[in-house]
């Protein structure tokens, strides 16, 4: 593909979706409204901003939705609908992920993360 020299559009990682879902219902279990958006910042120090596109409740658990934009990048992705719920836990329990529906699992040695932890990578 030859380079035409413009500029292509950025998009975002499914992990940095999921982040950005994760904190705003984080902020909902913690009282606050449901936000009309919520920024992260990314490992480089970037701090983009996310619009959630659904936020509620999911049997009593604040769950907050983004859509996933990749931008220009061909990513399979693309338009999917990122969602995070989150519940308190006892004390002690620390803090624990769950696989939801679509999300895969690390089957092999090789990540940051154990075989048998949920993974979006």
């Amino acid at each position: 593909m030859e380079h035409t020299g413009t500029e292509l559009r950025r998009g975002w990682t499914t992990g940095s979706c999921a982040t950005a879902a994760a904190k705003a219902a984080w902020l909902m279990l913690l009282g606050h409204e449901p936000p009309a958006s919520v920024t992260i910042t990314l490992p480089g120090g970037q701090r983009p901003t996310f619009t959630l596109c659904r936020t509620g409740l999911d049997h009593g658990h604040p769950f907050a939705e983004v859509v996933k934009d990749a931008g220009d990048d061909p990513d399979i992705t693309h338009g999917a609908i990122i969602r995070a719920t989150v519940r308190r836990l006892p004390a002690g329990s620390g803090v624990q992920f769950r696989a939801g529906p679509g999300v895969g699992m690390v089957t092999r040695p090789g990540l940051p993360i154990p075989p048998g932890e949920p993974a979006i990578n």
